[in-house]
């Protein structure tokens, strides 16, 4: 079966997030199972949600990991004109929630795998399917620590996250967290006998904004990236029941990017430390009031050496003389820090193209990564 045909499939299968993926990896274990290629399934610890590992060649020997989220984004109050749950093949171009980002790669391993169970490889291929990869790399950790007991390491990972067949070295990490801000509630008429919690709110804001700038101005910079510094970003505040209630909590969510040479924990420390402050100020006021932040999510960055092997050998695939660095977070620097497996980012498609209504993939992009994986399992073969 060929990766247009998979595609059309793992489309079809609504995997976002919020929902269970154990329709789409029940296809896939069919289809390696029906190839002589047994998978092993390493489920969340609600049972709703699977990863799959699957390896085909020789089983005592450490080989090349394929690896691919199978989670996609939400399609709800997205304008889309073509069904995002069926793919559309129009003008070169394959449309579907998930095409790019990223069920194109997965239709590509899968079809390789399913080329590989008909050849004597010298060195195994791993295939490697997560979970909920789009709300934090979460599935993945599990998929990890499996591999982590096991008694060989893969040697190499290739993500295929969206680069345009690019070789892609590095992104960075992500730190998400949630500033809880409490005041002292109030009727709206007797305001400044409260504490709004809602100002306790945008003074913390005014905090993250200036440490923003810090680090635009003075912060380290890496010229692979499109922003070369580190980023602090606010994505969601919440609070107040009623306009004539002074509200005694707010919540605010935030994120920090950070490049390799800069350290997360550090950043939110100063911001501790400002949230401290502000606190501290207002408590002459109230003496209940507090700005707690805790961590909500954290992933690494990937920073895998250009002058590395790992590199080259993806390079040589993928027939690429230059490689480059995406602004978006993968499981790469997962499978780098927790399991020492060097980790490259390389898939068809464009991240321009994810997210959005009316997603796709062209079909060039879908054969141009058909045949990388051809020229990788030539390599298998060879040893």
């Amino acid at each position: 079966m060929d990766s247009v045909r998979i595609l059309e499939r793992l489309i079809a299968f609504p995997t976002v997030s919020r929902d269970s993926n154990l329709d789409l990896i029940g296809y896939a274990v069919a289809l390696l199972q029906a190839n002589g290629i047994a998978s092993q399934i390493i489920h969340s610890p609600d049972g709703h949600k699977a990863n799959l590992f699957a390896t085909i060649g020789p089983a005592d020997k450490p080989g090349i990991m394929l690896s691919g989220h199978t989670d996609v984004v939400p399609v709800d109050g997205q304008n889309w004109t073509l069904p995002p749950f069926a793919m559309t093949a129009r003008d070169g171009r394959l449309y579907g929630r998930g095409a790019a980002d990223m069920k194109g790669f997965v239709a590509s391993a899968l079809a390789a795998c399913l080329k590989a169970s008909k050849m004597t490889l010298r060195t195994p291929l791993h295939l490697a399917l997560s979970y909920d990869e789009e709300v934090g790399c979460l599935g993945v950790r599990h998929l990890i620590e499996m591999l982590s007991a096991a008694p060989q390491r893969p040697l190499l990972c290739i993500v295929g996250e969206p680069t345009n067949m690019q070789v892609a070295t590095g992104h960075k990490g992500k730190l998400a967290a949630r500033a809880l801000c409490r005041g002292r509630e109030g009727h709206s008429a007797l305001a400044p006998l409260a504490l709004n919690a809602i100002h306790l709110g945008c003074d913390f804001v005014r905090a993250l904004r200036d440490e923003q700038d810090r680090l635009a101005r003075e912060g380290a910079r890496d010229g692979d990236y499109d922003i070369p510094y580190t980023t602090v970003h606010v994505g969601k505040i919440n609070a107040g029941v009623a306009l004539n209630i002074v509200p005694n909590l707010c919540q605010v969510d935030f994120e920090i990017r950070n490049i390799a040479a800069d350290d997360a924990a550090g950043i939110l420390d100063r911001l501790r430390g400002a949230a401290a402050r502000i606190a501290a100020d207002a408590a002459l006021i109230a003496p209940e009031a507090a700005i707690d932040i805790e961590i909500t999510n954290t992933y690494p960055g990937l920073d895998t050496p250009v002058a590395s092997e790992a590199v080259a050998f993806v390079k040589s695939l993928a027939g690429a003389n230059d490689t480059m660095k995406v602004a978006f977070g993968t499981e790469g620097g997962l499978f780098s820090r927790d399991l020492g497996t060097p980790a490259v980012v390389c898939g068809p498609g464009s991240m321009a193209q994810g997210h959005k209504p009316e997603e796709f993939i062209s079909v060039e992009q879908l054969r141009r990564c058909d045949e990388m994986l051809e020229r990788l399992l030539s390599r298998l073969a060879d040893g």
